[in-house]
């Protein structure tokens, strides 16, 4: 069975470096699990590589769709197999990387999202009820139908918790029902787990640098730039840091206070991001603040 090698961890843990210099000593290629990445002129917001720190590695699944289209986990799924496939087929070793769990699972478990259909009535029940009851009540009805999933999804999360009801409703069957049926496919490849942890501290030190490195950049005006150019954003503008500069034009927050709460909501994925990673027990993890070349060292052993 063939190798993959995957790099996963929490939002600012040092993914796209350690991937990067992987990628040179094993002549690899990178495919990007990341959900808000996969956007196209969505840069600053994604802490998306640029071409100088991509030293020359080929990237997919960055910059693949517009701002505009819905992308599911199942077209993920689909394209990142496609890209896993294309590498192998020029005898280099793909490596994923990024921090979006659904995406990293569908691949090591071989899960099979279907492709369900969006009930647009529905959706529109659905944000009538959070507009007069609150984010609370879909919380609430979702948690009565599945609490197995709901346990991984934070009460903030509106698309995940929308999503938990849909499926229901569009197959009667719930997404953990779902979830069980789907892995029976038999895994395609040998997939190696490496997530890259931190001193919870450390960690949030460094989402607070980089938050504020990424307003210098310009993410207010990137998003400013989009709101411009798009008309619809069924799922770009949810995305963490985008759905607060939206909220700060519309006027909401001051600019202090959406520094502040992208900060605060950026904290709070990074701790989901680490507890859904640590579920998997084949997960190797690796100490982010040894020396980049150490870890690199550490995976390479790893995958002899």
């Amino acid at each position: 069975m063939e190798k993959v090698i995957v790099i996963c961890g929490p939002t600012a843990s040092g993914k796209t470096s350690l991937s990067i210099e992987l990628a040179k000593k094993v002549n690899g290629e990178i495919v990007s699990a990341d959900s808000m990445q996969i956007y196209k002129e969505m840069d600053i917001g994604t802490a998306k590589p640029t071409i100088k720190e991509m030293q020359g590695i080929k990237h997919y699944l960055l910059d693949y769709v517009l701002p505009e289209e819905r992308y599911s986990v199942a077209q993920y799924k689909q394209d990142a197999k496609n890209a896993i496939k294309e590498i192998l087929c020029k005898g280099k070793i793909p490596i994923v990387v990024g921090g979006t769990g659904l995406y990293i699972n569908s691949l090591i478990y071989e899960i099979e999202y279907n492709n369900i259909k969006i009930d647009e009535k529905y959706r529109k029940q659905l944000e009538e009820i959070e507009q007069k009851e609150g984010l609370q009540k879909l919380y609430k009805m979702a948690l009565e139908i599945d609490p197995i999933a709901m346990e991984k999804i934070s009460k903030n999360d509106k698309k995940r918790i929308i999503r938990v009801l849909e499926i229901y409703k569009a197959t009667g069957k719930t997404k953990t029902e779902q979830e069980i049926e789907s892995r029976k496919k038999p895994v395609e490849y040998d997939y190696r787990v490496y997530a890259i942890n931190w001193d919870r501290e450390i960690l949030y030190q460094r989402i607070n640098k980089r938050v504020d490195i990424m307003i210098e950049q310009g993410l207010i005006e990137e998003v400013q730039n989009i709101l411009n150019k798009y008309k619809s954003f069924p799922t770009a503008m949810q995305g963490l840091g985008y759905k607060e500069v939206v909220d700060y034009i519309k006027g909401i927050y001051t600019k202090e206070q959406m520094i502040e709460k992208i900060k605060m909501e950026t904290r709070r994925y990074a701790k989901r991001q680490l507890t859904w990673f640590r579920k998997n027990k084949k997960t190797i993890w690796i100490d982010g603040t040894k020396d980049i070349q150490d870890n690199v060292k550490i995976i390479l052993e790893g995958i002899v």
